[in-house]
């Protein structure tokens, strides 16, 4: 009888870590969606779908979001390891906020906004690196 209430307690107490685990995960991607990262990631789809010929594009589209599975993985997996879930819910309250709102409503046009400069910039960056690494 003790080995059956060990173990039920045992699964009780998995099944009740899982949920946490569960929990805190969901909050970790809504963060992520809130922060603005989902949609500087739209603007640069938006960039690059353009070059894909129209007959191709439903196809590239869908390849496109399947290769940053990884990417949201990895952003998940560091939230999970340097936040604790309590912090995650204080960072989520912030985001809810008028100005929270606005920083992930802005956070497309800043990456818009900031694109050429970013283009400009990393081809003067090609050139100094070949400058220097001679």
């Amino acid at each position: 009888m003790k080995k059956l209430l060990l173990i039920f307690v045992f699964a009780l107490t998995a099944n009740l870590v899982s949920a946490q685990d569960d929990a805190f995960r969901n909050d970790v991607k809504k963060l992520i969606e809130m922060t603005g990262s989902t949609s500087q990631i739209e603007v640069a789809k938006k960039q690059v779908v353009g070059m894909i010929p129209a007959d191709k594009q439903k196809d590239f589209l869908k390849e496109f979001d399947e290769s940053l599975k990884p990417v949201f993985k990895t952003m998940e997996d560091f939230y999970l390891e340097n936040y604790t879930h309590q912090e995650v819910k204080e960072i989520i309250k912030f985001y809810e906020t008028p100005v929270g709102k606005k920083m992930t409503a802005k956070a497309g046009a800043l990456t818009e906004a900031s694109l050429q400069s970013i283009q400009e910039w990393s081809m003067s960056l090609q050139s100094m690196i070949m400058k220097y690494a001679q």
